[in-house]
Order: C-alpha cells, then structure tokens, then sequence
C-alpha cells in the first residue's frame, strides 16, 4: 500500500480565483483511523482556504505533540510549518508573527496540547491577542497514549480501560471568553456547513480566533460496556494470534437548520447532544454569550457556532506598536540610522 498522492491533476479542474485548484490546497494522504474527524477538519480547512483564494506560501501552519497535531502534514503543503514540542505551540506562533506579521498563522492544537501541557502557553496567547487562528480539535482523550481522560473530559465519562473521570471538565470556549478572547467558536468535525465558513470568518479577524471543534475519536471514545467497544469484542473472540486491529467506521455527519437542536449518536452508542445559535443572536455580547453557554450546559448540550467576535479587536502588533514590515526585509539603514537618531533617542530620555 502506497501513502503518496499521485501528481497528475485533470487539467479542467475548478480553480478560485488566484487560479489554484482545491487540490493545491491538499497534503499527503492521511494515517489517522478511518473515520477520524480530525480528518474533516482537514478538509474543511482545506476548503476554507480554497475559498478565500489564499495563497499557500503565505500561510504558515504550526502544531504541538497529539493526533490532531499531525494533521497539517495532511493539508496545505506548499505552505510554510512548523511542529513544536507538546504543547509549545502559541508560543512559537507568537514569535514567527513577531517576525512575521505579513504571514496567515494557523495553528492546529488538541485537548490535551492546549488544556494540560500547554495550558500556560495557550492562556497568554489569547491574553496578547495574537493574529492567528488557533484550532483546537477536541476528543476528550488521549489518542496517542491508548485513550485515557483528557482535562476536557466531562465528569463521570469513562475512559477506554474503564477508569472514571472524576474531575470537572476544562471548558476551553469559556476559559476564552474569560481570558477576553476577541473570537471564540465552536464546532462539530462532521457539521462542515458550520465549520467552513468558522474557519473562513477566523481567518479574516484580527486578533486571536478561537475554534474549539468537537471532534469523536472512532478508536478510544468508546464505553468498556458497549458491545461496540474492543474490550467487548476481544473478550468474545477466538483468536490464533495476537493482533492489534483498528476496523474503519463511517465518519459522523450531522446537518440541521440553525436555532434548532440535534442528538447525534457516535459510534459507541453514547449521545451528544449540539445546539446552534438562533441567527438573531448578538454575537458581540461577551455577557450574553458567557451566560448561554453556561446554561447550554446544564442542559448538557454542546453549544456550537460563533459564540463571540469583537469587532474593535487590536491584535498584538497594534497593542506593542511594531514596525509593519517583517524583520528579515530590514536592512541596515532601517537598523542603523545613524548618530544623529541615536542622539534624539538618548536625548527623549534625559
């Protein structure tokens, strides 16, 4: 079996309107699970960017240590990238767009590489107000390490082994509003008439976007007591041998009209329940949007959508006055102007 895409591509295909073709806006095949949301997130970014005609090679992409930070491998491959460590992402992407601010940062987080590790990472971020777009596909598990509780696994869920969460959830989408995010959204990896034009909308606001996407794993997020779940299905098997095996499954799509509610059932048999904002709903109203979100969830609902945006966002270059060409364009006149400008400087200071 072959991971590389073939390079021929129909000479006919649709192109935006920089003449790029959605394929363009491609990577390498992907080798997550079958039916891994993570995956359709990809694609919608794929087509957001595909839409707004962007060109590759002013995007730069960036992500940490998880599942989900493996996927800009699988997206925008003539786009600059950069994996940091677990968890040390913003931190990086807050420097490059120091350096850089002509560049579109995309950075592409998990529950794990944002709520636990990189929690301080992820906070200052959104309290400087940096131009990026940060996604952050959420599972609720630790897919990498064989599926255990993750910060924003909701209380009393069970993890693979069957180990109860018995802490309260980190609400991600709350934490920034909080914190005094500029735009904060949330969605579902299978609703892509919600998520593309998310993504599109964060990608066009100045300042810190935030896209909290709920995201299933098809592997881990499984109860031990469903028939559907591998313990169940190992502890019936006959076996010659011991194998590990991950049988593909179809993705979850869900599509419903907005101000509605819809129960979707995942994989495992287990219910989560979405709810979409009414279109007359004030999405510039952080007090507003801080209460229904707490009472989405004592109804246990999963509120998706644009839940805040402010439109009088200042993003970091603005707050620090910074020079607004990028850094390695400076040449030395710009960098030493001379003795005259050095004494004006020391002279503003006596």
């Amino acid at each position: 079996m072959t991971y590389i895409k073939p390079r021929f591509r129909h000479p006919e295909l649709p192109k935006n309107k920089i003449g790029f073709a959605k394929a363009d806006y491609e990577g390498a095949i992907s080798t997550l699970c079958g039916g891994c949301g993570h995956d359709s997130i990809s694609a919608a970014i794929v087509q957001a960017c595909y839409e707004l005609s962007i060109e590759p090679h002013k995007l730069a992409k960036l992500s940490g240590i998880g599942c989900s930070s493996k996927t800009p491998t699988y997206f925008l491959s003539n786009s600059h990238g950069f994996n940091a460590v677990h968890g040390r992402m913003p931190s990086i992407a807050t420097g490059a767009n120091m350096a850089n601010r002509d560049l579109i940062y995309l950075g592409v987080s998990g529950d794990g590489d944002s709520a636990s590790i990189g929690m301080g990472q992820f906070v200052h971020a959104i309290r400087r107000n940096v131009n990026m777009v940060y996604i952050v596909m959420n599972n609720g598990c630790y897919g990498l390490t064989k599926g255990q509780n993750s910060a924003t696994a909701d209380i009393g869920s069970l993890s693979k082994g069957g180990a109860v969460n018995h802490y309260p959830a980190i609400d991600l989408v709350g934490l920034a509003l909080e914190l005094g995010a500029t735009f904060v959204g949330r969605s579902f990896s299978g609703d892509k008439t919600q998520l593309v034009p998310l993504i599109k909308a964060a990608m066009s606001h100045p300042g810190f976007a935030l896209l909290d996407v709920v995201s299933p794993c098809v592997t881990f997020n499984n109860k031990p007591e469903s028939t559907k779940s591998y313990d169940y299905v190992r502890a019936h098997l006959e076996a010659t041998a011991t194998i590990d095996f991950v049988p593909e499954k179809e993705e979850i799509t869900v599509n419903y009209p907005k101000g509605k509610s819809a129960h979707v059932e995942l994989h495992d048999g287990s219910i989560i329940h979405l709810h979409k904002l009414a279109p007359n709903w004030n999405p510039t109203d952080r007090y507003s949007a801080v209460n229904r979100l707490l009472e989405a969830k004592m109804k246990g609902e999963v509120l998706t959508g644009l839940l805040y945006i402010d439109p009088n966002s200042q993003d970091m270059h603005e707050l620090e006055n910074t020079i607004d060409q990028p850094l390695n364009t400076l040449r030395e006149k710009e960098l030493c102007p001379g003795s005259e400008a050095l004494e004006k400087i020391n002279a503003s200071f006596r």
